[in-house]
């Protein structure tokens, strides 16, 4: 791609309005608020905030209302902010500090980890290509590459500057892997299977992909008529994000937008659509997007643990299905169920339940 195309270049020539292909269409533009403003809010609902600090106590009364917490959660909302999550906060300073250096980088810099989309790469540096009827585009640009297991990274592609890129994020995907166990022995357990089951079921230790994809989303001179990343359920089993405590997440909930706070040293935890099928629609992944803004730069990590793409059947687990409960999910591999999502795109308006990406 030309960096021409880069929103950041965009953002930083002067314009006062945007290219057409990045305004929303007319239903969508008019759900789009002011976020700082949405972001200070305290009416209506709000995501649950979930302190892990006794997920493994010895004290089985505060462990059993910590893992109920986590599990009542990822039923009504799919989403929730954890804190005393286990990641330490120098580790995630760290890694906020490499991915804004990154960024900070000279152009032709970046454009040195330039990726391919086209032939079907994503793997690197790049900014989103229109994939759909509109020609949509998103005010973002972002760099993607697996980071765990260690084994299936590809660290050629990993930036060399700053210094502190690949140990810093090498070490916090490690500690966010131990905790992607704990979760899915909760969720496991919330639906009344063995602790080890739901990790075994998306593709365990070996085979669990963890991608990371740092968002970069400049400053926008008409934020009102655009979106950072357009309404999607996320594909993971689960998706761990970070921020640079600018505002911008929004989640669909009960039929309304509602923008999520900005928690210290908290990591925000989307279910996936994987685990959602798995428990048959017992726990949610949630449609939500993201707002930008035209005074400050936004930067979000997030982390998706994904499943091998062919090895594994994704299908409502036999436990979950009833007589009153029958299967919500067709039979399919996470490879079909990312193609049947793109193929589908564009054909659903924004705010029905299940827009898909």
């Amino acid at each position: 791609m030309a960096s021409s195309q880069r929103v950041e270049i965009l953002a930083n020539c002067g314009i006062e309005k945007i290219p057409k292909e990045y305004i929303r269409p007319k239903q969508e533009l008019k759900s789009i608020g002011d976020i700082f403003v949405e972001e200070q809010s305290n009416d209506g609902p709000q995501v649950p905030i979930i302190d892990l600090e006794a997920i493994n106590s010895d004290d089985e009364e505060a462990r059993k209302k910590c893992h109920e917490e986590v599990k009542k959660a990822a039923m009504e909302w799919g989403v929730m902010h954890l804190i005393n999550h286990g990641v330490a906060e120098e580790v995630i300073n760290r890694v906020k500090i490499a991915g804004q250096e990154f960024f900070d980088l000279p152009m032709e810099e970046k454009e040195k980890y330039a990726n391919d989309q086209e032939a079907g790469n994503l793997q690197g540096y790049g900014s989103k290509l229109a994939n759909n009827a509109s020609g949509q585009l998103e005010w973002e640009d972002y760099f993607f590459h697996c980071v765990f297991p260690e084994e299936k990274r590809d660290l050629s592609i990993w930036p060399k500057n700053p210094d502190d890129y690949i140990t810093a994020t090498s070490e916090y995907a490690k500690q966010l892997r131990t905790l992607t166990t704990k979760i899915l022995s909760i969720l496991s357990r919330g639906l009344g299977l063995e602790q080890g089951r739901l990790e075994k079921e998306v593709g365990g230790m070996e085979d669990l992909i963890l991608q990371m994809k740092i968002n970069y989303y400049p400053k926008c001179p008409q934020p009102e008529l655009a979106l950072g990343v357009e309404a999607h359920t996320d594909v993971s089993a689960l998706t761990f994000i970070l921020h640079n405590m600018v505002p911008g997440l929004q989640l669909f909930y009960e039929g309304k937008w509602v923008t999520a706070k900005c928690v210290p040293n908290s990591i925000i935890m989307h279910i996936g659509d994987t685990i959602e099928i798995l428990s048959n629609g017992k726990y949610k992944s949630i449609l939500h997007r993201g707002l930008v803004n035209r005074e400050k730069v936004r930067i979000s990590w997030a982390v998706f643990c994904e499943p091998p793409k062919e090895k594994i059947i994704l299908k409502p687990l036999p436990e979950t299905v009833s007589e009153a409960a029958p299967p919500r999910f067709p039979e399919r591999t996470f490879a079909q169920h990312i193609a049947e999502k793109l193929f589908r795109k564009g054909g659903e308006e924004d705010g029905d339940e299940k827009q898909t990406k």
